[in-house]
């Protein structure tokens, strides 16, 4: 079995860094990480950073003009570059920080295997097999709730927690991958995500308002909408980019406020679709808003400077190949003291 697990070493800082996945983008001294699909965090950053440049120089710049009082115009300017810049700052925050990763075991839990009793086809005597069972019940809120063991981690997922096909890492309270910021969403950027959706579309409805407000005026100063389009043809663009964009920023706004009021994962309500299941981390409305936004948010369970010893986990396999090597020996002798007594026997 091979375990997933690599080995950076970087010589500015002079430590040799593990990180759960070969798939994670490590910069700044493992300070921000980054999913698999990280590239595609540019195609965001584009898709926000262009229509409020747009905005500032053509629409903002006739609003100054044409509004009585040059504070109102340059309000909405320093209002939109304000707004614009959290939005990002938002956007790179859900980016950079670990959703949640659990750390992977270098080998499988040895106090959770038991043994199967197979027949042996020389001697048609039962011997046990060591195994791993594929699931094991906890107690969540006095309801028992099934854990899957993650044969890639080495571990049993705690509740809620999922293995990302992407990052190719167990996540805890895993809720999707989100291929617009490059990162999984988990339990710890699912507050940075949500603010992040929220207030893009919010600023979409500022930026389609303030454009819709630029199209009337012009209309008052050309008579007709036809040539307040011909006027400034950009306010028309931004609005139908907006109006676009707010439908999927907007409806992923709503269905996540669902979610949040209800305590479920959008992992959750998809892969459970259509079974009656118990919610048991619902805690009502009011208490499951305030776990979500309000609550202190754990720290990482990695430790991506850690030192890496030259004999770690040498003696551990060293010992455990011992022990199967015992076992073999062990089971072969009582093999023959079988066969011995059944000679002895006929």
């Amino acid at each position: 079995m091979f375990i997933s697990i690599s080995l950076i070493y970087e010589p500015f800082l002079n430590i040799l860094l593990i990180l759960p996945s070969p798939l994670q983008i490590f910069i700044f001294g493992s300070r921000l990480k980054f999913g698999p699909d990280a590239r595609s965090l540019i195609i965001t950053l584009l898709l926000i950073i262009v229509p409020v440049i747009i905005f500032c120089t053509n629409v903002a710049r006739n609003l100054i003009d044409e509004i009585s009082g040059n504070i109102a115009g340059y309000a909405i300017l320093m209002v939109t570059v304000v707004f614009t810049i959290y939005v990002l700052l938002l956007l790179l925050l859900t980016s950079v920080r670990d959703p949640g990763i659990v750390p992977r075991n270098l080998h499988p839990p040895t106090e959770e295997i038991c043994y199967d009793s197979s027949a042996s086809i020389d001697v048609g005597r039962q011997t046990p097999t060591p195994r791993l069972p594929p699931a094991k019940a906890v107690v969540v809120n006095g309801v028992p709730v099934r854990v899957k063991y993650c044969s890639t981690c080495l571990l049993y997922r705690p509740p809620r927690c999922s293995h990302c096909s992407v990052c190719d890492n167990c996540v805890e309270r895993f809720d999707h991958h989100c291929p617009w910021v490059g990162q999984c969403i988990g339990m710890r950027n699912y507050r940075s995500f949500f603010l992040f959706i929220s207030s893009s579309t919010v600023l979409c409805i500022f930026i389609f308002a303030m454009s819709a407000l630029n199209i009337k005026f012009l209309m008052d100063d050309y008579g007709t909408v036809w040539k307040a389009m011909q006027e400034s043809p950009l306010s028309m663009v931004l609005m139908v980019y907006c109006f676009i964009f707010l439908w999927f920023v907007g409806g992923l706004t709503c269905f996540h406020l669902y979610l949040i009021g209800t305590n479920q994962t959008t992992y959750e309500t998809f892969r459970y679709r259509g079974l009656e299941r118990p919610r048991v981390y619902d805690r009502g409305c009011l208490k499951n808003f305030q776990e979500v936004l309000c609550s202190k948010i754990k720290p990482s369970r990695n430790n991506f400077h850690a030192y890496v010893q030259e004999n770690e986990g040498g003696d551990s396999d060293g010992n455990r190949r011992e022990k199967v090597e015992d076992d073999r020996e062990i089971g072969g002798d009582l093999l023959k003291i079988s066969q011995r007594h059944e000679a002895n026997d006929a």
